[in-house]
């Protein structure tokens, strides 16, 4: 079975953001760096790929200049068993430049996007009541960063 590893494009940021990453998820750590030679389009000895691992899952960051930012259309998901997980991701995410968005969507200050979703969540929208998953669709339609409790009230309606 081939591999998938997901490469990102950043505009000449990649080690910084990397170093982000990596001081945000557990188990995670640099790997290989690797730089712009002579006759490139950016200084010699100029960072231009940065392999990173978060949790063990493997990305590469590309130093490949302005013209391809991020967008919604590529994001990541982080499944979180607790509240307290939620609050940690979403705090460490937005910090020093990230946007809130909504329904547990930020951007990161480089402008990735995540989805940061409770456990929860998924388990009361597997619910076989409709009303129960109506209300908690519902509640989550409102909210920013997805709060556990909020959604078992509604769930109780």
């Amino acid at each position: 079975m081939p591999k998938i590893t997901p490469w990102l494009w950043f505009d000449m940021n990649a080690e910084d953001a990397a170093k982000f990453y990596t001081s945000v998820f557990p188990d995670s750590r640099i790997g290989e760096i690797t730089y712009y030679t002579q006759g490139a389009p950016v200084p010699e000895g100029t960072v231009m790929s940065v392999e990173f691992f978060l949790d063990g899952q493997v990305f590469y960051g590309l130093n490949g200049g302005p013209q391809f930012p991020f967008t919604e259309g590529v994001s990541f998901q982080i499944d979180c068993p607790s509240q307290v997980e939620v609050d940690y991701y979403w705090n460490a995410l937005t910090a020093d430049g990230g946007e809130e968005s909504q329904c547990g969507w930020l951007k990161d200050k480089y402008g990735l996007s995540w989805q940061v979703v409770p456990q929860r969540l998924n388990d009361l929208l597997e619910s076989s009541d409709g009303a129960v998953v109506q209300r908690v669709t519902d509640s989550m339609l409102t909210m920013r960063k997805i709060d556990v409790e909020t959604l078992e009230a509604a769930a109780r309606g």
